[in-house]
């Protein structure tokens, strides 16, 4: 009975539409007769009509392991008081957010860090501060979602600054020369987009430019706040921790919301 009141709520193309070219060759065989709607189970439409197509994850505390406390360190070590009233693990304040955000460049923010260090600083100097966050890479994290993109498209979502970005969209990133370029289909950052989580602004650019539907996309991410602003759009959502390893997590998502073979 539901699936028959699903054939006439939906028509041929709405169903194409949410199907990739497998699953298109699958429908059409049925999609014209009635047998089409007692061979495909509930459990195979439910997941005709929540595939999921795009991953996106966060960059610090997901892809890397982070260190707030290390990066207040360093950059109290420059000469920063009080580096906490501008720094946490989700979201900065004053010149740091405006870095961020792509309202300041990177020789601004040298300028007005100087200022609030009461020192002559330089792009090293920066640099060397912003690093403090990184731990680790998760070379074997990243090297592990390459085989996913047989099946899905993978992005980052990122609220960063070009200090951290000139490293890892470098050559720099990994052991064997990879950068994040090489390593996902489509890079959205905050500095470049002059937004940031959690606001909706940036979810909504993120699915008009990368051609994302809502329904169709797992966002991975370890701050609270942006899961929950993603879940708001209609995003589907996994919150995991920082330094943890998420592949089985991901893993069972991702089997849950199989496609249809």
């Amino acid at each position: 009975k539901f699936l028959w009141q699903q054939r006439k709520r939906m028509t041929k193309n709405s169903y194409l539409s949410r199907a990739n070219n497998k699953d298109k060759k699958f429908l059409r065989s049925y999609i014209n007769s009635n047998s089409f709607y007692k061979k495909v189970s509930f459990l195979k439409f439910k997941q005709l009509l929540n595939m999921i197509k795009d991953i996106v994850f966060d960059f610090g505390g997901v892809l890397i392991e982070i260190d707030t406390a290390n990066a207040l360190r360093k950059f109290n070590n420059l000469g920063l008081d009080n580096p906490e009233r501008y720094l946490n693990s989700y979201k900065q304040e004053g010149a740091f957010y405006a870095l961020e955000n792509g309202d300041i460049n990177a020789d601004e923010f040298v300028q007005q860090l100087s200022q609030l260090c009461g020192r002559e600083l330089t792009y090293d100097d920066a640099f060397e501060g912003w690093m403090g966050f990184v731990v680790k890479v998760q070379t074997e994290y990243l090297n592990w979602l390459q085989d996913l993109r047989s099946n899905y498209r993978l992005s980052i979502l990122s609220n960063t600054n070009p200090f951290l970005q000139g490293w890892a969209r470098s050559s720099s990133f990994t052991p064997d020369g990879k950068s994040l370029d090489d390593l996902f289909d489509k890079l959205f950052l905050s500095y470049l987009m002059h937004c940031s989580k959690p606001s909706d602004e940036i979810y909504l650019k993120m699915l008009r430019d990368g051609n994302m539907r809502p329904e169709e996309t797992l966002f991975v991410d370890d701050g609270t706040k942006n899961i929950e602003a993603a879940r708001n759009l209609g995003i589907n959502v996994l919150q995991v921790k920082n330094g943890e390893d998420w592949r089985p997590a991901l893993t069972r998502y991702l089997e849950e919301h199989k496609r249809i073979s």
